[in-house]
């Protein structure tokens, strides 16, 4: 029989709901408002007042920015910078995370001690970059993707998960003849999507995003330039130009100030990312949930 719902219930019901309310909009009224100057005229934004939606609608914020004949080469880097340490960086991930989910490996807690420390220590930067140069991989395009092959924090939820998996699948496996390697991409990794989303998410994300090791090891070579390190200088031009004009096309100069570059930037460098998360949001909160329980 349901419950009937008493007043008590309504009001706290109500200010859940109201209380995620305020909350949802405090979240997205920022990235509203960047999208808002994004698309104003940059003379009308200076007068302020701009809250959700354009005053002065124009193209010429975007225009400003791609005309810059780096990004579209930096662009295409990033992305494939993107997908290959993804990629990357799920195998890896996998292969030491089910390393240490395996009973029988000799080593398993000295590692599993390993990887928390390192959450807790860093070497530095002298000593990292100091490693790198030694490494030959200045001014290397390998420089992006090797150095963050692992992550000790990564590994960690997804040996979680692997853990809470039925013990019987793998003495299954290993009563049929399949070898570990068959046993992880044939039964473990299929199984196992809700944290590979997850994974696959941070590590994405993070990739997208960075732009200091651009700037450590590969700001001297331009076919090595990637769109956040491209964008990263375009911001710092505007806001060291006096007079703020850049040129759109031939016949037109438009004045295009700091703040309404820094909004087009963040928009341009969010909505890949905004694009790819509705479709692991399911996986990644399972994921989240499931690896962090333990039987």
């Amino acid at each position: 029989m349901k419950r009937r719902l008493t007043l008590s219930d309504a009001l706290f019901s109500s200010c859940n709901y109201l209380v995620l309310l305020l909350l949802g909009a405090a979240t997205l009224y920022p990235f509203m408002n960047l999208l808002a100057l994004s698309f104003n005229d940059s003379l009308d934004s200076i007068k302020g007042g701009i809250y959700l939606l354009p005053r002065v609608w124009t193209l010429d914020n975007y225009a400003v920015m791609l005309s810059n004949d780096q990004l579209l080469g930096s662009t295409i880097r990033s992305v494939v910078r993107t997908v290959l340490g993804t990629s990357l960086g799920i195998m890896a991930t996998a292969f030491f995370a089910f390393a240490l989910s395996c009973k029988e490996f000799m080593f398993r807690k000295s590692f599993n001690t390993l990887l928390v420390v390192t959450l807790y220590v860093n070497g530095g930067l002298i000593p990292i970059y100091l490693v790198i140069k030694n490494l030959h991989l200045t001014n290397n395009y390998l420089v992006y993707l090797l150095p963050l092959l692992v992550n000790g924090f990564y590994i960690i939820i997804m040996r979680s998960y692997f853990d809470q998996l039925p013990a019987g699948i793998m003495e299954s496996a290993k009563i049929d003849g399949a070898s570990y390697f068959q046993t992880l991409f044939r039964i473990v990794l299929p199984i196992s999507l809700p944290v590979l989303a997850t994974i696959a998410l941070f590590i994405s994300v993070m990739h997208w995003n960075s732009w200091f090791d651009n700037y450590l090891y590969n700001s001297r070579d331009k076919n090595l330039s990637l769109l956040q390190y491209e964008l990263m200088k375009v911001l710092l031009d505007s806001s060291t130009q006096t007079s703020g004009q850049t040129r759109v096309d031939e016949n037109t100069t438009n004045l295009v100030t700091p703040q309404s570059l820094r909004a087009t930037m963040t928009i341009i460098v969010t909505v890949p990312i905004l694009l790819v998360y509705p479709f692991l949001q399911k996986y990644f909160i399972k994921g989240m949930t499931i690896g962090a329980m333990k039987e």
